[in-house]
């Protein structure tokens, strides 16, 4: 069973599979840099080298890369799209240097104009990105909980988004359990799952399916509401997530779960990383 959480790049990216590591985890998920800012350090062949070192050392694949937060190629403002397919294109190109598999794209938010023209405007800056950085990284999708006008809410919205772009062996799907069941999935039960991901290989196919943000959720279902909580302490439960790392296709394709579940009183990643681990019979 491919596991692990996000991890922080705090004194370099070299750090993070030591991090992981600790946690008991087999793969990871980082920021290539900082979240919430648009300028990127350019990482220096020793740290380059040391991260990649690290790991095939510990063993630790897939590495995933999330994009920045201020990243929205969905914006019909001519600078902030310009800014997020420039962060986009810097993101598929630290990913490749570091030898990340994925890099995980909010498909972003339509504020200002339909749904229709920002569909069409994340699959072109796709299709750019994709011409100017030709490497092997798979970029995916993550679904939403649809909160105000985020795109990605449906599966049909995703699928809309891929439909039009032109590279489609380079494009995945991440979902996330928090923002689907926020956003009407039932992931509670044993039979809710196996409906879900039915319905995702009528519309998408599961070999689309690349990653699961493996989060429970503090609201309740359809709630739109993104908000994680620990494993089996929230609305989705135990049954839920017992269910989803047991399922047969699951397993099958050997889909990895990356945490992003809450650091606080009640755990952290590691709490997290040993009660899937637990639930996977």
């Amino acid at each position: 069973m491919k596991l692990g959480s996000h991890v922080s790049i705090a004194g370099g990216i070299d750090k993070a599979p030591g991090r992981a590591d600790e946690l008991g985890a087999n793969c990871l998920q980082i920021f290539s840099k900082n979240p919430r800012g648009w300028k990127a350090r350019e990482l220096s062949n020793t740290e380059v080298e040391i991260t990649r070192a690290k790991l095939k050392e510990l063993s630790l694949d897939p590495l995933v890369v999330h994009i920045t937060y201020l990243v929205n190629v969905a914006s019909p403002k001519k600078d902030l799209y310009e800014k997020s397919l420039n962060g986009l294109i810097t993101d598929l190109e630290r990913s490749g240097c570091i030898g990340a598999k994925y890099l995980v794209l909010h498909p972003g938010k339509y504020t200002g104009t339909t749904k229709q023209e920002a569909i069409q405007r994340i699959a072109e800056s796709i299709n750019h990105a994709f011409v100017e950085v030709p490497n092997e990284v798979i970029l995916l999708l993550e679904n939403v909980s649809g909160a105000g006008t985020e795109i990605g809410q449906t599966f049909e919205e995703l699928q809309a988004i891929i439909d039009l772009v032109e590279d489609k062996r380079r494009l995945g799907v991440c979902f996330d359990t928090c923002h689907g069941f926020a956003a009407g999935y039932d992931l509670r039960t044993e039979e809710s799952v196996e409906l879900v991901l039915k319905h995702f290989d009528q519309v998408i196919g599961i070999d689309k399916l690349k990653l699961i943000h493996a989060n429970d959720a503090k609201a309740g279902i359809g709630s739109n509401l993104d908000r994680h909580e620990h494993i089996g302490l929230g609305e989705i439960g135990e049954m839920g997530f017992r269910a989803l790392v047991n399922h047969h296709w699951v397993v099958e394709y050997d889909i990895p779960f990356i945490l992003e579940t809450p650091i606080d009183e009640l755990g952290d990643h590691q709490t997290d990383i040993n009660k899937l681990r637990e639930l996977r019979t």
